[in-house]
């Protein structure tokens, strides 16, 4: 087992990385102290998985359970399925010391957090992430939300889960195009953050995709201690936490001119790394070597560079109703090197049409 620290000023927490983890969910919640009553979130696919190994934990260590089981897909992050939740809350009686339990990958983790965030303005939140995307991203910083027909994530919060539990012997089960999509974002962390673990990826690219469990783990735990260490200087997106946001700009846009259902978020983020750093080496940021080899990582890695068939013009209109805009302008975040990133709102309209025109 591995456990890495999230300090926080006003709601510091562990997150737990430990094989057979799922099993141990009730045991770590009951030395927090919270009520007896939880509620899990889960979807149709993991439940008939894992949702039964963290009920018997969950029953074992004295909690009175009640589950939602959601459709799979960013279909289920809206308004309609958060209150499909809430109601379930209420008619079990859930208190303001009821925990609500996510388990599954990013889309559970953003909808039960949106809930969790905002039912009795605030109740204890626990993550369980079954998906590499979610155990080496989304269940880490309290990032919550849903979405709206007119964009991703519009509707959300920041709220910090209590308990973040992560069991590795759960990618045994998870697709491959899902697996594909986690190493996405374990890409990331290597652009924004650390030029070693990039090169380290890319030695390791054949075991990752094998799941060799070393592999993994080592992986998990260093995304996890990369992202803990950014989320503790800056909780709430002002400033440094904005580099986590690297592809996110133009993937997001990708993700909803494909109705959601084309392209998952980490296919999303990877064409969109690819895009900024296109724009980087428009705007003279990078050298053209740096956006060759990020884009020969994210191929080793099975993931997409472009978007066939996409206009331009409809991922420009996405663009602009981004929720990272501010006066009119969008916090970009650019590569000027592997490791290192810069966060810019300069950026020309003729470098990011050059660089959607590369990508569709």
């Amino acid at each position: 087992m591995a456990e890495v620290r999230v300090n926080l000023e006003a709601h510091s927490y562990t997150i737990h990385i430990m094989s057979g983890g799922i099993s141990h969910v009730g045991a770590l919640m009951r030395r927090l102290l919270l009520g007896d009553k939880a509620l899990i979130v889960t979807d149709e696919n993991v439940c008939p998985l894992y949702a039964g190994t963290l009920t018997d934990g969950l029953t074992a260590a004295g909690f009175t359970v009640a589950m939602v089981t959601v459709k799979p897909g960013e279909g289920s992050k809206s308004l309609t399925t958060a209150n499909a939740v809430f109601t379930e809350a209420i008619s079990k009686g859930l208190d303001r010391k009821s925990p609500i339990i996510a388990l599954g990958g990013g889309v559970v983790g953003d909808l039960a957090g949106f809930v969790a965030a905002t039912y009795l303005r605030g109740v204890p939140f626990i993550q369980v992430p079954t998906t590499l995307l979610a155990q080496v991203d989304s269940s880490v910083g309290g990032k919550t939300a849903v979405n709206h027909e007119l964009g991703k994530n519009l509707i959300g919060a920041f709220y910090q889960p209590n308990l973040v539990v992560i069991d590795p012997t759960a990618l045994e089960t998870l697709p491959e195009r899902e697996l594909k999509a986690g190493l996405a974002e374990v890409i990331k962390y290597g652009v924004i953050a650390d030029q070693n673990f990039f090169a380290d990826l890319a030695a390791a690219a054949a075991a990752l995709l094998a799941r060799d469990p070393a592999a993994l783990a080592t992986v998990i735990g260093r995304c996890c201690e990369l992202k803990a260490e950014i989320v503790a200087q800056d909780e709430r997106e002002s400033s440094l936490r904005m580099l986590l946001n690297f592809g996110h700009t133009v993937g997001h846009a990708v993700e909803a001119v494909g109705g959601y259902s084309e392209y998952n978020h980490g296919e999303g983020v990877a064409i969109g790394m690819h895009a900024a750093g296109l724009i980087s080496k428009g705007m003279g940021v990078c050298k053209h070597e740096d956006v060759e080899i990020l884009q020969q990582l994210l191929s080793r890695m099975g993931l997409p560079l472009k978007a066939p068939g996409y206009s331009p013009q409809a991922l420009m209109s996405y663009l602009q109703r981004d929720k990272k805009m501010e006066s009119g302008k969008i916090n970009w975040v650019l590569m000027t090197g592997i490791g290192q990133v810069k966060i810019t709102r300069e950026v020309t309209d003729s470098a990011i049409k050059e660089a959607l025109a590369q990508i569709t």
